[in-house]
């Protein structure tokens, strides 16, 4: 035999034997293909139902946001925020006033400032303890008056000679 008729004859044996592979790789991968493609077919059927499951919970949040009584609660929280605000200026300007009318108070030598307490509510300086005289007692609420940021003076201060 010639070495044509060999290869050939061996070709032809491979092609065959390929055919045979790829009839009995037909039948059990046609048996994977409908089990890929039921899984495929289930994997999308709970792809849908994710979606479907977060458009209806956008959804709900979406109406909750909304509804009249989130917010007038958004509302409430909003003005309780911007009061505590407001409260907490107000003390910082009460405890800087406090402390500006008493450095005022321990300068002057007429008064003793250790016996005067000094308090500040919403800009109001309330004065109490004692003065060496009446004069002294005017004086210490002009000086409390001319503080900045003082909106009154309550000058409780009793008249006691030292």
């Amino acid at each position: 035999m010639s070495k044509r008729w060999i290869s050939g004859l061996a070709a032809a044996s491979c092609v065959l034997g390929l055919i045979a592979c790829t009839e009995r790789a037909g039948d059990s991968t046609g048996k994977r293909a409908d089990t890929v493609g039921q899984a495929e077919k289930a994997a999308a059927a709970a792809g849908n139902k994710a979606a479907e499951m977060a458009e209806l919970a956008r959804d709900k949040t979406r109406a909750f946001i909304t509804s009249p009584e989130v917010r007038q609660d958004a509302a409430a929280v909003g003005s309780a925020i911007k009061n505590a605000g407001n409260v907490a200026v107000g003390t910082v300007d009460d405890a800087a006033i406090t402390a500006s009318v008493t450095r005022a108070l321990a300068k002057d030598p007429a008064l003793n400032a250790g016996r005067i307490e000094v308090e500040t509510r919403a800009g109001v300086v309330h004065l109490a303890g004692h003065a060496p005289s009446a004069a002294a007692k005017a004086r210490a609420g002009q000086l409390a008056g001319g503080v900045q940021g003082v909106s009154a003076v309550d000058n409780a201060l009793e008249v006691q000679a030292l």
